[in-house]
């Protein structure tokens, strides 16, 4: 009967698993974890992508093979990692086949091929890179959450219809920017849930979506009035602003008539007669400034009050609390949670560190001045609870003129700051800590003194260096105490 075959060789479909076909069946949709499974398993097992047949919703004629077997992590080129979450989501069903052959390739020699644009397989996965972040963009750009009406609890729905599987990809961005509202993203194959936690969940219907609610009016009224008919251009329109997505686009409903009246608009506009720009005086101007000014800490503090946050969310403002006058008076980074419910500063866990500290140190906090560099607490919700964030430079710079006026009013002879957002805000620079701590200068008419914030002291994990950081927060407290007397 002649000698027996060989086995054949990892190159010709060989390895652990044995030569033939190899079908690998995965979830419908966008599955990423299953794809990485299987493409460890496969490579580990030196299984060439001739021999491989990628499925999703639709049965083969061959069984599907098992995943249980995991193989070892990859250890593939950036790019290529970055490329395989930005495909897998596409809706072309040869997107895994292309990927792994990719994968194939890259570790048998051409650690380099996602450099060799020219490439007819690196090119045909840019291109459908591309398309996932258009339809990702359109999605980001043209989805409208409508009310729920009929609910206890403020709900709100919307739907959309993207062109491929990226409901996972997109919806984090939507966490992000509403994450204080409870809302569901419907789509044909599947939802979004967020209430705290991002769940999803079974496809959608149209019908579930109300037509509007009473927001609407209002964004359109915004959209008509920022339409520009000299600049109408209806190609880069349609090319921009699809059709397909116009019914979930309140503004939409305004288009017809902004393009019939377009050119009567802006003919009008040619027309009219041009005219000059008004001249103001600069010193009368200067001196409605001067005579704008608070002229009392009260004044002051009712300017503060009526200020809308830099970054939305705060209940209120926290303004400075203590006496005019006061020999010292201490500024902290910004307002935390229960400074922001009580509208006090230094009410908090922090602020009663502080107040244990400032009895220790021999000094009253009845007769010192308490304040923040930023007035309105920042936060992250993480569930019910409000997390701080730490304010930015920008942030900090925005609030510095209040702060000025506000210790010119008080006149302390000693402003003890406390971390370094605080002596960011006095100097105008990032300092060190641990560098400055002790007096210092801040060009200002009052001496000067840099210390830990209380809150730092929370933080620490170990209770010996808590108790040991402590004490010299204290001891920083009778120096300071001192310099002011």
């Amino acid at each position: 009967m002649g000698e027996p075959l060989e086995n054949p060789s990892p190159a010709e479909g060989g390895g652990r698993f044995g030569g033939g076909i190899h079908v690998i069946s995965l979830a419908p949709g966008a599955d990423l974890s299953g794809f990485r499974t299987a493409a460890r398993r496969l490579i580990a097992a030196e299984i060439p992508p001739k021999n491989i047949v990628w499925q999703t919703e639709a049965p083969s004629l061959f069984g599907a093979e098992s995943g249980s077997v995991d193989g070892p992590p990859l250890r593939l080129p950036r790019a290529v990692t970055e490329l395989i979450p930005m495909v897998v989501p596409h809706r072309d069903p040869e997107r895994y086949g292309l990927l792994y052959a990719l994968l194939w390739r890259v570790l048998h020699g051409e650690r380099a091929l996602m450099d060799v644009l020219s490439d007819p397989l690196v090119h045909r996965l840019h291109r459908m890179r591309k398309a996932i972040g258009r339809d990702l963009h359109k999605m980001h750009a043209f989805l409208r959450f409508r009310r729920v009406p009929g609910e206890g609890a403020e709900r709100f729905v919307a739907w959309f219809e993207p062109d491929h599987h990226i409901l996972g990809a997109a919806a984090p961005f939507f966490v992000d920017r509403f994450r204080g509202l409870t809302w569901s993203i419907l789509t044909p194959e599947g939802s979004a849930h967020w209430d705290g936690t991002l769940r999803f969940g079974p496809p959608g219907r149209r019908e579930d979506v109300p037509e509007g609610d009473g927001f609407e009016a209002d964004w359109r009224d915004y959209y008509e009035s920022t339409f520009n008919p000299a600049r109408l251009n209806l190609d880069a329109m349609r090319a921009e602003m699809p059709r397909k997505y116009w019914r979930n686009m309140p503004e939409t409903a305004a288009i017809p008539a902004l393009v019939r009246a377009a050119s009567a608009r802006a003919q009008a506009m040619i027309e009219k007669e041009p005219t000059m720009p008004v001249k103001r005086d600069p010193v009368r101007a200067v001196a409605k400034m001067a005579q704008d000014e608070p002229d009392s800490l009260e004044a002051l503090n009712a300017i503060i009050a009526r200020s809308e946050p830099l970054v939305p969310g705060a209940t209120q403002a926290v303004l400075g609390e203590g006496p005019v006058g006061a020999r010292i008076a201490f500024v902290g980074e910004q307002p935390g949670d229960q400074e922001d419910r009580q509208g006090r500063p230094f009410v908090g866990p922090a602020g009663q560190l502080l107040s244990r500290a400032l009895e220790e140190a021999g000094i009253d906090r009845g007769e010192a001045y308490l304040t923040n560099a930023v007035k309105h607490f920042k936060f992250t919700l993480r569930g019910k609870r409000r997390i701080h964030e730490k304010p930015t430079a920008g942030e900090v710079s925005h609030y510095r003129w209040w702060l000025e006026k506000e210790l010119d009013f008080v006149a302390p002879k000693l402003v003890v700051a406390l971390g370094a957002t605080a002596v960011l805000s006095l100097t105008g620079k990032q300092i060190p800590i641990t560098r400055a701590r002790g007096p210092a200068e801040f060009g200002r008419p009052f001496a000067g003194f840099i210390t830990v914030h209380p809150s730092y002291l929370l933080r620490l994990p170990d209770e010996a260096a808590k108790a040991a950081a402590y004490q010299a927060f204290v001891d920083d407290l009778r120096r300071a105490n001192a310099l002011a007397a």
